[in-house]
């Protein structure tokens, strides 16, 4: 039997294991909410590089740049090596994402408009860089080929 006297077999109130659980669900909580905010975040900066894709071109290629730059060093901070820069319809493709979709090396001559100008800026500013480009089907609606996107890697 304890003895309520002494402060050694006194239960503590703030050290019980249902206190304990119950900080660590906060903590973990915590987490969560600020992993989503991370994320968010970046999803934001995501679409504020392909906007400045969409965009007619006249912002300069240093301005851009200085986007992907940010956007490179966010997801690298994160782990990842690669990030999504870039999002457009299958329309944009003469053969409508076709060759893409069966990863043919010569897919790049089938985009027209601003995805081609988006091409051209990887292929003169960040090749040279050492970043590589992928493209692919994001959806498939109907099951045919439906948005593309392309991604900066650096594996």
């Amino acid at each position: 039997m304890s003895d309520n006297r002494n402060p050694a077999t006194r239960p503590l109130g703030t050290f019980s294991a249902t206190d304990i659980r119950r900080r660590m669900a906060e903590i973990e909580a915590a987490k969560a909410a600020e992993e989503m905010r991370r994320q968010q975040a970046q999803e934001e900066q995501e679409k504020a590089v392909m906007a400045e894709f969409h965009r007619p071109p006249d912002r300069t290629p240093e301005q851009l740049m200085a986007l992907i730059t940010q956007l490179v060093n966010q997801a690298a901070e994160r782990g990842q090596s690669e990030v999504q820069i870039y999002r457009f319809p299958n329309s944009m493709c003469t053969d409508r994402g076709r060759r893409i979709n069966n990863q043919e090396p010569d897919w790049p001559q089938t985009l027209e408009g601003l995805p081609k100008a988006g091409y051209e800026f990887w292929d003169e500013h960040l090749r040279p860089l050492g970043f590589h480009l992928k493209a692919e089907v994001l959806d498939y609606p109907g099951g045919m080929p439906g948005d593309i996107g392309f991604f900066l890697t650096w594996k």
